[in-house]
């Protein structure tokens, strides 16, 4: 459903089920802090200046949070799997290594009865 604002540029409403993309919930902010009035962009997109405030804040955060040098709690967690999940490999691996070479001990390759 597009919306005539009096300009030439012609603005959309809201999608199927009153949901908008990331894109154009990004473009709205973009908006606002380009300097657009808050009151003239929600009536234009059909949503209420609160939830085109929360979409603002949402994305202020996240552009801070970005620039952070730290890794993020969710990168964190996933290093800290990932060592957990190789450490438990080494040592199946040198568990491997010590059943082998005690399998080896008891029955040597070189030393096999021939057959008849």
């Amino acid at each position: 459903m597009a919306k005539d604002t009096g300009s030439s540029e012609v603005e959309v409403g809201l999608g199927r089920g009153g949901r908008m993309s990331r894109q154009r919930k990004r473009d709205a902010v973009l908006r606002l802090l380009r300097g657009e009035d808050l009151e003239t962009v929600s009536r234009a997109l059909g949503v209420t200046a609160a939830t085109l405030s929360g979409w603002r804040e949402a994305f202020l955060v996240a552009g801070e949070a970005s620039l952070s040098s730290r890794p993020t709690e969710g990168e964190a967690l996933e290093s800290a799997r990932l060592k957990a999940r190789l450490g438990e490999m080494l040592i199946e691996r040198e568990l491997l290594e010590a059943k082998i070479a005690a399998l080896e001990a008891n029955r040597p390759l070189a030393l096999r009865r021939p057959r008849r």
